[in-house]
Formats: structure tokens, C-alpha cells, sequence
């Protein structure tokens, strides 16, 4: 019996597998805005979800179609809905699924973005607990009666902790709650969060699925591992048909037809072909970035390090377990109180000072007085953020040149 080939293997020849038109590699760009129908029972049916087509662009076209069917090999999910961005499908997911008074648990290491957007669904009438989710014990002490999910990042940006997934999925399962994983910073190269009992996985494909920043795009994927037939969240109106299909459903027509956030086909196209030299991008960031950050942990300037695959990292144990030995490419650092970090960031030559991750190139950013600003100092503290905080998105260069080039700025200082 021949062994099925590998994940990377499967993703290169996936388009041509699955029947692109002319032999081709990859899948075509469709650009068309309307799709007809020969009949208008074929047009109805297509409606009403009775029969696979298309109809409108907002909602879906044959190119996002194809990077949907990707990514949930990739997963290991039953579906996926792609998103013109990351906060596109977080802002979908949690617009379609939940309601005035419903409770929600989340990682209170989240990304300051989705810590943003959160603040605007409270003044909704939903009720957000932020929890230390480095412990399942933290999650289960905050359970209440109406908790409607729990969401946590594999590994926050950018504080790297490691969430304790596996003992929230055993959780979650027990309890019946949804769980949901933000896979941005790790993707399915380095875990699929299905492994941990996720019934819901989102992801920023503008990050490591692309990896060359120049596209933007968002997924979420549902593994089948939850029932929605037991969650209160469902519309009447779409509880027809086979319940496995109920939670995408809905997040399809009140999140993304209705939200609007559609993926344009361009740029589904340079995400799906990005992806398939995602392991070898993951295998050559991660090395360097475990090189960069021992480097970082030498120096007289720097307070702390973290990155995941230290074994300074109080969740390495953690992460070795849960990621195989790849770490990924994000660390962060931060100087001592009496360092000028501006003074040392300005003499950067090949590190790029920009906001970004899992670009080609690597980028270095403070985080405080940027992508934190808004938090506030107080809010910083909550959530484990120095004020100064360093971030670092190692790209594809040889780790030898960008030791040399923040030695060179350190020094030069």
C-alpha cells in the first residue's frame, strides 16, 4: 500500500490534482462580479445553498473557492471561508455568532487589534472576560452558565506565550463550548489547531500563508468537531439541513455577505501560491529567529528575550511539545530602562523598521508607542507588554547578516 504523501508534497500539486482548466499548475483568476444560470431553478438553487455554484462575487467566486479547498486540506478542517483580511474573519466570526448578552472568554495576551474590536462588540451588549490562558485552570475558573466560546492565539504577538491548547480543547470539549484558535502566528505548517480540539480556526493569510507581503487575506475554517445543533447562537433561519454545516453557514451569509469583507480573486491568487513554499519560508525563519533571539539573550543592552524556542521561555516545554520543534518567526525583545531603543532601531541597515509579520524581509517595530498605543500604559501592563518592547518578524536573509546588523546598530549607539 503506497503511503499518502506529505502535507507539502499534497499542497504543490494540489490545484492540478483537483482538475485546473488546460493542464495548468494553478487554478485561474476569475474575475467576473455575477455568475449566470441556464435555469432559474438552477439560479434558486444555488440561492439556497441547495446546490454548489456561484452567484454573486461578495459571497464567493471559483478562485477563493479553490484557496478555501486548500486551506482546509492544510487544516485538516470540513470547511473555509476566506476574508479580505485577518480582522475581516475575526469581525465576521464573532458578528455572525454572537448576540446581546452572551459571554465569551479570551486570551488576555490577544493582539491589540482584536482586543480593539472586542471593545466596540461590548458596547453591544457582549460580555468579555480576558483571561490568562497560559493555564486551562484560569479558563475553567471563569466559565459561567452563558459563556458562549473561548478564543485564544497559538502564540501571542507579542508577548510569544504559549497558550496551554490542548488543556482548553480537553475543556472545552467537556463543557460543549466552541473553541476557537487563531492559527495566524504558527499556520497549519507548525500545528493544526483541530490536533487540540478547535472547532473553529481563524487566520491572517497576509502573514505566514502568503509570506511575501503583498496580499492581504483572512480564513476561518471549521474543523467538524463541534456541534452546532447545541448552539444557542443559530439562527432559526439556518437550522435547515445537516447541523455540521449550521455554524459556516451562518458566519457566510451574516458575516461575509452581509459584512462585506470579500477577498478579492487577485489576491486569493498570490495567497495560494505564496503558500506552497510555506514549510520551506517556516523551516529558514524559525532557525534564524532561535539564532537571533540567543544572540539578543548575550547582550549587556537587552532586559529579556522571549521567543518560544529559548529555554528561558516559560512555556518552551509547551511549545516544543505542541509545535515539533519549529518555533516560528516572531521574537521580541526588550532594552533596559536606561537604553534609548530609538537610537539603536534608527541605525538598523538591513532590518526594516515596519509593522508586519512573516514578511520576506525581516521588520522590527517598538510596540508600545505603535501597535499598543491605543491600549493605553495601564492596559500595556495587563497585558505583559514593556514599554520597551521590541518585535521582530525574522524573514528569509541568512541569520549571519542580521546578527551583524543589530550588532552594528548596538554598537554603534
Amino acid at each position: 500500500m503506497t503511503a499518502e504523501p506529505s502535507l507539502e508534497t499534497r499542497l504543490l500539486h494540489f490545484d492540478r490534482q483537483k482538475g485546473a482548466e488546460h493542464g495548468a499548475v494553478h487554478m485561474p483568476v476569475h474575475l467576473s462580479v455575477p455568475y449566470g444560470h441556464a435555469t432559474t431553478e438552477s439560479l434558486v438553487a444555488v440561492f439556497q445553498q441547495k446546490k454548489l455554484g456561484f452567484t454573486y462575487a461578495r459571497q464567493t467566486n471559483p478562485t477563493n473557492a479553490a484557496l478555501e479547498a486548500k486551506i482546509s486540506m492544510l487544516e485538516g478542517a470540513r470547511d473555509t471561508i476566506c476574508f479580505a483580511t485577518g480582522m475581516g474573519a475575526i469581525s465576521a466570526m464573532f458578528f455572525a455568532l454572537l448576540g446581546q448578552g452572551d459571554h465569551i472568554l479570551v486570551s488576555r495576551h490577544i493582539f491589540g487589534n482584536t482586543t480593539s474590536l472586542l471593545g466596540s462588540f461590548r458596547k453591544f451588549g457582549v460580555d468579555i472576560d480576558f483571561v490568562d490562558m497560559t493555564a486551562a485552570e484560569n479558563v475553567r475558573a471563569a466559565l459561567r452558565a452563558d459563556t458562549r466560546l473561548v478564543f485564544v492565539e497559538t502564540i501571542a504577538n507579542p508577548g510569544t506565550e504559549v497558550a496551554d491548547l490542548a488543556g482548553i480543547g480537553d475543556l472545552c470539549r467537556e463543557k460543549g463550548i466552541l473553541y476557537i484558535v487563531d492559527n495566524s502566528l504558527t499556520t497549519p505548517a507548525m500545528i493544526q489547531p483541530a490536533r487540540v480540539g478547535a472547532g473553529l480556526v481563524v487566520s491572517s493569510l497576509t502573514k505566514g500563508f502568503g509570506g511575501h507581503g503583498d496580499a492581504m487575506g483572512g480564513a476561518l475554517s471549521d474543523t467538524g468537531l463541534f456541534d452546532w445543533s447545541v448552539y444557542p447562537g443559530i439562527d432559526p433561519l439556518y437550522r435547515t439541513g445537516d447541523p455540521v454545516k449550521w455554524g459556516l453557514g451562518q458566519v457566510r451569509r451574516k458575516g461575509l455577505r452581509d459584512g462585506g469583507a470579500t477577498l478579492r480573486p487577485d489576491e486569493a491568487h498570490r495567497l495560494a501560491v505564496g503558500a506552497e513554499t510555506l514549510s520551506m519560508r517556516l523551516e529558514r525563519s524559525s532557525g534564524t529567529a532561535l539564532a537571533l533571539a540567543r544572540w539578543l539573550e548575550a547582550r549587556p543592552e537587552v532586559k529579556r528575550v522571549r521567543y518560544p524556542g529559548l529555554e528561558s521561555h516559560p512555556q518552551h516545554a509547551r511549545a516544543t511539545e505542541l509545535f515539533g520543534g519549529r518555533y516560528g518567526q516572531l521574537l521580541s525583545f526588550s532594552f533596559h530602562d536606561d537604553i534609548d531603543f530609538a537610537a539603536r532601531l534608527d541605525r538598523l541597515r538591513l532590518i526594516a523598521l515596519a509593522t508586519h509579520l512573516w514578511d520576506s524581509r525581516t521588520l522590527a517595530i517598538p510596540v508600545a508607542p505603535t501597535i499598543y498605543f491605543e491600549m493605553g500604559a495601564e492596559g500595556r501592563k495587563s497585558a505583559g507588554i514593556d514599554e520597551g518592547l521590541v518585535r521582530i518578524s525574522v524573514g528569509l536573509e541568512r541569520g549571519e547578516d542580521l546578527i551583524a546588523d543589530l550588532a552594528q546598530a548596538f554598537d554603534g549607539a
